[in-house]
């Protein structure tokens, strides 16, 4: 009798070709946005000196690509493995990378940068967005099947 693959462990995973183009065009998005962001840091808004969070410097900014494009990179590969918890996590982990993007318009100063820079910017955040949904929707549909 074949053993039956528990809904943790069941794959190929529904919507996981999806969910790989997102992130793949996340990824490409977030270098544009973080490289940008780093090698321009002067160029962006920053906070002011009563901010209640101060602004990261560039470092910060560079460091976190490579932690939050890590967890994307375990959530994409749990995700091709079945894995549905760990991949949830790691793809929840990694839309943090787009959805941060929303602080630069908690800052006076965001809506004069150039639309260019507007528009990788606003591609993070949608992208971010749209990683967290997919990765919410995966993990309720695996529950509902268990």
């Amino acid at each position: 009798m074949a053993e039956s693959a528990s809904p943790q462990t069941a794959s190929p995973l529904r919507g996981s070709r999806t969910i790989l183009v997102v992130v793949a065009a996340a990824v490409v998005v977030s270098v544009v946005h973080y490289v940008d962001n780093y090698a321009n840091y002067a160029d962006y808004p920053v906070p002011g000196p009563d901010a209640t969070i101060p602004a990261p410097s560039a470092t910060v900014v560079g460091l976190a690509w490579f932690v939050f494009t890590a967890f994307g990179a375990w959530g994409v590969w749990n995700l091709l493995r079945g894995r549905v918890v760990p991949a949830v996590i790691g793809l929840a982990l990694y839309s943090v990378s787009g959805l941060i993007g929303i602080g630069h318009y908690t800052v006076p100063g965001a809506l004069d940068m150039p639309l260019w820079r507007q528009a990788h910017v606003v591609a993070d955040i949608a992208l971010g967005v749209t990683i967290l949904v997919l990765a919410a929707r995966l993990f309720a549909r695996n529950r509902a099947r268990a």
